[in-house]
């Protein structure tokens, strides 16, 4: 019977070891958050993140207009642009864009990255802070092939800025369009690598994404159903996001379609009390958010909350004459109106505010 069981399993057993064997390798790197889009019929396209750090990062949400002049905090020779889209967006610290979607429905999800190495100052080129690089994107281009072919060029290098909590400013970027289109975007050795096509919907963080994708090949090969890793892991969560946004039943019907993501990262988002002494990524999930890119509307909630707060477009003046706006949230990222957690459209909430300006890099 031994002998009948082991044979049976031999090839599960053997891709457990192997998966356990590579996750090992990279456990010291391992950090948090998770990003996963979801491909239906009828342009049904929604991507989720959760945001997970060892403490509260002080965010805000923002809602931009267009025809806003910004500069990347790069240092003297710093990148600076006017936006074309307004955007909704997550803040951390009121320094840095965490995540968004523009007016157009591109989607932008800055996650923790360890190996990051952005390489040394290149002569002649314009400098960006890490702290601008999701703005300068959701600012500037309508589809992900579009920042892809810009991107590539390298008009700017990025420099690495210090969280106000003392931490690596190291991330890496995914961004998705209405299409379905993605890209993941990487500095590793100094070098910029992009992963570009509807294929990549899952993102989370270390091992750098390459790897990140052999680790998953060993459990395509066995099925989510037989059994999924189930640490708080980066390479975990990777795997799991990437079984259920795919079997998750394929809908049209945007209500259907929005209760099965969440349903995703939720299912790989860290309970809060939760952290990793030494890693402050590997911590509790301070906040999530979807965005719808087909009906254009913006989710976002708090697991100190029981309410979901939401932002559609339609009801936004995005054009250049519009002034920013500022939706204040607790150190616990709720949203409270006369001090109780609110629910609902909140497009018409928050107070007219000033773009804050990015963190500079080698600051904090």
């Amino acid at each position: 019977m031994q002998q009948m069981f082991l044979g049976w399993h031999a090839p599960l057993i053997a891709a457990l070891l192997a998966f356990v064997l590579l996750s090992t390798m990279f456990a010291s790197a391992a950090s948090a958050c998770s990003r996963a889009t979801y491909l239906g019929p009828d342009n049904m396209v929604i991507t989720a993140r959760s945001n997970d750090w060892k403490g509260s990062q002080h965010s805000n949400i923002w809602i931009y207009p267009k025809g806003i002049k910004r500069d990347s905090s790069g240092g003297e020779h710093s990148f600076a642009w006017t936006s074309k889209y307004g955007s909704v967006t997550v803040a951390g610290w009121d320094v840095t864009t965490i995540d968004g979607m523009n007016e157009a429905g591109l989607v932008t999800n800055v996650l923790y990255l360890a190996e990051s190495d952005y390489g040394k100052p290149v002569a002649g080129k314009k400098a960006m802070s890490v702290s601008a690089w999701g703005q300068y994107v959701l600012d500037n281009f309508a589809t992900v092939a579009e920042a892809v072919a810009e991107l590539q060029k390298e008009h700017f290098y990025l420099v690495q800025p210090m969280t106000p909590d003392g931490n690596a400013g190291t991330a890496h970027l995914a961004i998705s369009d209405p299409s379905g289109d993605s890209a993941i975007f990487e500095y590793l050795d100094g070098h910029l690598v992009i992963h570009h096509g509807r294929r990549f919907q899952v993102m989370t963080n270390s091992p750098a994404y390459e790897q990140q994708l052999a680790l998953t090949a060993y459990w395509d090969n066995i099925g989510g159903t037989t059994m999924l890793p189930g640490t708080n892991r980066a390479s975990d969560r990777f795997v799991r996001a990437s079984f259920y946004i795919k079997i998750i039943p394929q809908t049209s019907d945007a209500n259907e379609a929005l209760a099965s993501v969440f349903g995703v990262i939720r299912n790989v988002s860290v309970p809060l009390g939760i952290s990793t002494p030494g890693q402050p990524n590997i911590s509790s999930t301070q906040w999530r958010a979807v965005s719808d890119q087909r009906e254009k509307v913006y989710y976002f909630e708090s697991p100190r909350s029981p309410y979901l707060v939401w932002i559609p477009f339609k009801e936004i003046d995005f054009s250049a004459t519009a002034k920013t706006k500022k939706i204040p949230l607790t150190e616990g990222s709720v949203l409270r109106i006369q001090n109780k957690p609110f629910a609902g459209d909140a497009a018409r909430l928050g107070a007219p505010a000033e773009p804050f300006k990015f963190l500079p890099a080698g600051q904090r």
